[in-house]
């Protein structure tokens, strides 16, 4: 960015945001900080330091198997979204799930990649970058921890929910099944997986803001150039 492109704070909105940081800070030296105090004073001291804006987008997807997750974060990134994939580097490191490694291994292998990937997150959100994370988030817990890990590094965490029956799902695990020793996104799961998983499953709320996907990533896309309307360009 050069000095034309930084906008000019004046003297009063820079001794405004300078007392509001120093309100944040002393929360923080308290532990009475709110998550959404920290994405604050990150957006405070980005202004500061003249790289004002809007924050960059984390999208966050809430699905199960076979609801088209990838297909609609492979649209993001063909959008100027960077695409953060658990599943391929889960792939990549140890191979099939099943034949390379035990099934009962997953979660346990999965761990580290998952900590990698958010460190990946933050790094690209940092540098201004708007990321789209491959992954199903299936509880509250798991979608808070990562909303944190986004606003932390100062984005803005965008959550899509992609509900989809089970008869659809399954009809589409079975064709991607035949891929699952080749493709990383073609994990082999059979129907009594897919029905277990279900019962894990909890989708957003309305205490948890969401778009709800309706299988076309076209219309993800318009509403979230609806939600920056004076953005003229895309990702970056």
């Amino acid at each position: 960015m050069t000095n034309s492109d930084a906008a000019v704070l004046d003297d009063t909105l820079v001794s405004c945001l300078e007392a509001r940081l120093s309100q944040l800070l002393r929360a923080e030296r308290t532990d009475t900080l709110t998550l959404e105090g920290r994405f604050e004073i990150t957006r405070i001291s980005a202004a500061l330091s003249g790289r004002p804006g809007p924050a960059p987008r984390a999208i966050l997807m809430s699905g199960l198997q076979g609801a088209g997750k990838t297909t609609l974060a492979r649209a993001l990134e063909e959008a100027g979204f960077r695409r953060l994939c658990p599943d391929e580097e889960m792939f990549r490191r140890y191979g099939h799930y099943g034949r390379d490694f035990p099934r009962g291994q997953f979660r346990v292998r999965e761990a580290p990649v998952l900590k990698g990937i958010a460190l990946e997150l933050q790094e690209l959100l940092a540098a201004g970058h708007e990321v789209v994370v491959d992954h199903g988030f299936w509880t509250p817990e798991e979608r808070s921890k990562w909303t944190a890990t986004v606003m932390e590094a100062g984005g803005e965490p965008v959550l899509i929910y992609l509900p989809v029956p089970h008869e659809v799902r399954w009809n589409r695990i079975r064709k991607r099944n035949e891929q699952s020793l080749v493709d990383a996104n073609s994990i082999e799961f059979n129907e009594e997986d897919l029905l277990r998983h279900a019962g894990r499953f909890c989708p957003p709320t309305d205490d948890e803001p969401h778009i709800v996907y309706d299988g076309h990533p076209e219309n993800v896309l318009a509403a979230l150039r609806r939600a920056r309307p004076s953005m003229d360009g895309g990702p970056h």
